[in-house]
């Protein structure tokens, strides 16, 4: 198979894990953006191409890490001229256009994959099997936190364009919790403070509650601090049989409170450092392409994650729980 030719669009911060990940695996790489282009280029071994439609022409599949607000743009340009598309979260700033971006992949007969990129994490796979393979039977409650410093860039606490605290930072972890719980049917939303024509303040916390459609319950939690202080997950899956618990700020190991099986030691392999999880989406998504096979992230999910995500200010708005009706029907993989 000839080599993959990739175009990064975008040079901002996420473009340096994708960029890393992309040389790893070997692909001619090429990057446009209005700025940083050529300190990508120079550190990756990338080309800089001009302009975005240039960069699309020379590619066998586009990657996006933009601003949210470009990414249905951008995607739809890349599928209008066949080629696959690696769109960082959140797929689009609203469920619709992550819809259009779905079907028009689907209909062009590309690959599209929605960059969640924290399924790709160890612990958080983990805590996935433990729920798969019955470990703490029933799941009942989920409880997900993400707090750290307030990112840079403006365009990050404009809500009207794609910014916000939810639909950038706890996308992650409603989609973990969607990952783990299956498909939503309320969410409950606060923000305090509030956010005040259009812009959202520093330091922020939002707590968002989501209601499965199985009845389980999921809390989630983000926050952006003041510059400095530093990043924290966690995560707590709670069943009838046990609980499965993850906390960054404690070290690196999932921790698991059940009762063990006669003659067990440890159900879970310990989890290597050395893999990138930046790599293993991307590899996945590659390897998902030439292999013919969905991959662990599909178009849908980076439609449900966004249909969350705004339902949540909706509800934030509204004061109230916001009904969510049955996600998309599955694009083609």
């Amino acid at each position: 198979m000839s080599t993959l030719k990739v175009g990064l669009i975008g040079a901002g911060g996420i473009s340096r894990v994708h960029a890393d990940a992309w040389r790893a695996l070997g692909v001619t790489g090429y990057v446009t953006s209005l700025v940083g282009a050529e300190e990508i280029a120079a550190d990756y071994g990338f080309e800089v191409v001009d302009d975005v439609d240039a960069l699309i022409e020379l590619v066998d599949l586009v990657d996006i890490v933009t601003p949210s607000s470009t990414h249905a743009d951008f995607a739809l340009r890349a599928i209008a001229r066949g080629r696959d598309v690696v769109c960082e979260k959140p797929l689009a700033d609203t469920a619709e256009a992550a819809a259009v971006v779905a079907e028009a992949a689907a209909d062009a007969g590309v690959r599209l994959f929605p960059a969640h990129v924290v399924r790709y994490m160890g612990e958080y796979q983990r805590v996935k099997a433990g729920i798969d393979s019955g470990r703490i039977g029933k799941v009942a409650v989920q409880r997900f936190s993400r707090a750290g410093s307030a990112p840079a860039s403006a365009w990050f606490f404009a809500e009207s364009t794609g910014g916000g605290i939810i639909r950038d930072l706890m996308i992650h972890d409603i989609d973990q919790a969607m990952w783990f719980a299956g498909p939503v049917a309320s969410v409950f939303a606060v923000q305090n403070p509030p956010t005040v024509d259009d812009r959202v303040p520093v330091p922020v916390t939002s707590h968002v509650v989501l209601t499965h459609c199985n009845g389980v319950i999921s809390h989630v939690h983000g926050s952006w601090l003041a510059q400095g202080m530093p990043f924290r997950t966690s995560v707590e899956v709670a069943g009838s049989a046990g609980r499965l618990r993850y906390d960054s700020a404690e070290d690196h190991s999932l921790r698991v409170d059940a009762v063990a099986d006669p003659g067990a030691e440890d159900y879970l392999p310990p989890m290597s450092p050395q893999e990138s999880p930046y790599y293993a989406e991307i590899a996945d998504f590659v390897a998902a392409i030439r292999e013919g096979r969905t991959a662990l992230v599909t178009p849908e999910d980076g439609i449900a994650a966004v249909a969350v995500a705004e339902a949540a200010y909706a509800s934030i708005a509204a004061g109230a729980p916001i009904e969510i009706t049955p996600q998309v029907e599955e694009a083609a993989a």
